[in-house]
């Protein structure tokens, strides 16, 4: 089941997790001096926020499979 739903997303999977390492080392490298910054105030904001951006991102690049349809007139 769960090596499955991997080779399924394995796009979004690795989105995610490069999503997220980028949002980590933002807000180590860069961050928010003042802390008033909702996202990279905090390393996790800025992880998450990395992990739905990176998801989202190469989850653009999945091809569909295209069922097969029937004209039933």
């Amino acid at each position: 089941m769960i090596k499955k739903l991997t080779i399924k997303y394995k796009l979004e999977l690795t989105g995610i997790l490069l999503g997220a390492a980028a949002g980590w080392s933002y807000w180590y490298f860069v961050g928010c001096a003042s802390g008033t910054c909702a996202i990279t105030s905090s390393p996790v904001n800025s992880s998450l926020y990395g992990a739905l951006m990176g998801a989202l991102f190469l989850s653009m690049f999945k091809k569909e499979s295209k069922k097969e349809t029937t004209n039933q007139s």
